[in-house]
């Protein structure tokens, strides 16, 4: 379909990669009243905004069918990162190469003196990172002084990040006259005010709507013990079994440790910090693009760029910052009318927090259960029984070897030794204590058979302190050295809880809770054995507020201390 309002070759180019029309946003920047003016654009994460901003800049760039000469640059893309850098620049490339445009990406952890070289050969629109552009600029190498159009993506990350001081040096050496562009998916009060020093009458595109940036994102939200986190994780990849997933976690730390941890369980995983040389992230990447791996593990600044369209499950692994770092990490998925799946892993303890950050955001998450090991096994068939139905092309070798099989082997043996080999690249699924099933032990309830002498013991956690009993029931079987079978009621109070242990299980449950090391997470926590009122299994750990409570002395005032002299 003909692009009609658009340059014959940003046209050719889009009729050859199969754009039968265009996206909201890309409308938006090629209806007249946007022609020539600066913008304010918010819109979604993979919305096509790259495209967008090129032809947004395309009457900056070109002169009738072609780019003109050009030593200087006449537009510049400024991103937050080399990844994103990159992926601009190739979006460039094949979008103006009809006509000629030269695109030149300037970033950290490149060669700069190839940069150098290439820019001082002529580029017609220069792509880089802050840092390595203002570089560029201090050395005399990028000359901006015939600049037309300016482009900041993602520019509220570039400030969350701190280059305010960066960007405002590289707009400040560019001409009066030239357009400048702002494209995010947030419009927070930093960009405000940098768009009202640097922009002109802008006008303002919001192609967000209210549903519009989650439609396509199936959002879920579980809450676990903080114990059970990875654990989470891993019965989450093993159900999903995503041809490409993002687990996000928040330090470089955190990144190297879960990473870690999946590879030596069987999961295929690259990871993507602020640790990792270019080289490493162009090798992850290229992993993830080739199936090789198919799970990658990276902070938010890290993931940055990352245009990957077979990526469904999105899993936040630590929480975002808030409901702008959510949207972006989310946008990973979902993306090019793709449908995905984003998964926030929630401590129990933190649950209101996340509560409030979903309202504020206008997400409608799903409150789902951890994956259990059985649905996880009834998943694997599903997608086992639909592997082998489906038809295959056999040459002659493999059908000779078909017969020999069957002259050989039974046809139950030839099936379950086909099921074996399957299943030997799946991890295990984890079997998660206290996941807020029904049927979970140990929920909060009355006596189980067989628990008519069991001990109560006090925790001094109730529900002020957020307590739960599925967020308390891993917290005392970990601390106990016991299993949940052996954890009978769990019966909440203000400031404390009661729970049962099985006769059976209690002298070792004493024994564990005095060699345990409480962890850091855990200061303050104390577990004890509470004393029944009679030595029987009638005490009511309920009622345990109605016990009569010392008498305070009278406050010692001016006048009683007179009238004792």
């Amino acid at each position: 379909m003909p692009h009609s309002q658009l340059h014959p070759a940003l046209a050719g180019a889009l009729d050859s990669r199969g754009y039968e029309k265009l996206t909201p946003v890309q409308s938006a920047v090629a209806a007249e009243e946007a022609h020539g003016r600066d913008l304010i654009v918010s819109a979604k994460t993979g919305s096509g905004k790259t495209v967008a901003f090129g032809i947004a800049i395309a009457s900056a760039v070109l002169e009738g069918e072609t780019a003109p000469v050009a030593r200087a640059p006449l537009a510049l893309v400024i991103t937050p990162t080399r990844e994103l850098a990159i992926q601009v620049s190739k979006e460039l490339q094949w979008l103006f190469a009809g006509a000629g445009a030269r695109v030149v990406t300037c970033v950290g952890g490149m060669d700069p003196m190839k940069e150098r070289r290439a820019l001082s050969s002529g580029a017609h629109i220069v792509v880089g990172t802050p840092g390595r552009l203002r570089d560029h600029l201090e050395r005399g190498a990028l000359d901006l002084s015939f600049l037309r159009a300016a482009v900041l993506d993602e520019a509220d990350e570039m400030l969350d990040m701190g280059f305010r001081e960066e960007l405002e040096e590289i707009l400040d050496a560019t001409p009066q006259g030239r357009r400048t562009l702002l494209f995010s998916a947030t419009m927070p009060r930093p960009i405000v005010a940098l768009a009202k020093r640097y922009q002109k009458d802008a006008l303002r595109i919001e192609t967000l709507g209210d549903k519009e940036g989650h439609q396509d994102i199936a959002y879920q939200a579980m809450a676990v013990s903080p114990t059970d986190i990875e654990h989470a994780v891993v019965n989450l990849l093993r159900f999903h079994e995503a041809e490409t997933a993002i687990l996000f976690c928040a330090t470089r730390d955190a990144v190297r440790r879960l990473h870690a941890s999946l590879n030596e369980r069987g999961f295929h995983a690259v990871a993507l910090s602020g640790e990792h040389s270019q080289n490493e992230r162009n090798q992850a990447l290229q992993a993830l693009r080739d199936q090789r791996a198919r799970v990658c593990v990276a902070t938010d600044v890290a993931a940055r760029g990352i245009d990957l369209p077979s990526v469904s499950l999105v899993v936040h692994v630590e929480l975002p910052r808030d409901a702008e770092a959510l949207q972006h990490r989310s946008g990973r998925t979902g993306r090019a009318g793709r449908k995905g799946t984003a998964v926030l892993i929630v401590p129990f303890q933190r649950r209101k927090r996340v509560e409030g950050m979903l309202r504020g955001a206008r997400i409608d998450a799903q409150w789902i259960s951890v994956p259990s090991a059985t649905e996880i096994r009834a998943k694997d068939r599903e997608r086992m029984l639909a592997a082998l139905s489906a038809p295959v092309e056999l040459e002659d070798e493999d059908r000779e070897l078909v017969t020999q099989l069957m002259t050989e082997l039974a046809p139950e043996a030839i099936a379950a030794a086909l099921i074996k080999s399957l299943r030997t690249d799946m991890p295990a699924p984890e079997d998660i204590i206290g996941s807020g099933r029904r049927d979970d032990r140990g929920a909060e309830g009355g006596p189980r058979p067989g628990f008519e002498d069991a001990s109560w013991f006090r925790i001094n956690a109730g529900r002020r302190h957020n307590a739960d009993p599925r967020w308390l029931l891993p917290l005392i079987c970990r601390y106990g050295h016991v299993t949940r079978t052996e954890i009978g009621a769990i019966r909440l109070a203000a400031n404390e809880s009661f729970f049962q242990v099985s006769e059976r299980a209690t002298p070792g449950f004493i024994k564990a809770l005095r060699r345990a090391n409480i962890a850091p997470e855990d200061q303050g926590l104390m577990i004890e054995l509470a004393e029944p009122r009679e030595k029987s299994s009638t005490y009511r750990p309920e009622l345990a507020h109605e016990r009569p409570r010392p008498k305070k002395k009278p406050r010692r005032t001016a006048e009683s201390v007179a009238s004792r002299r």
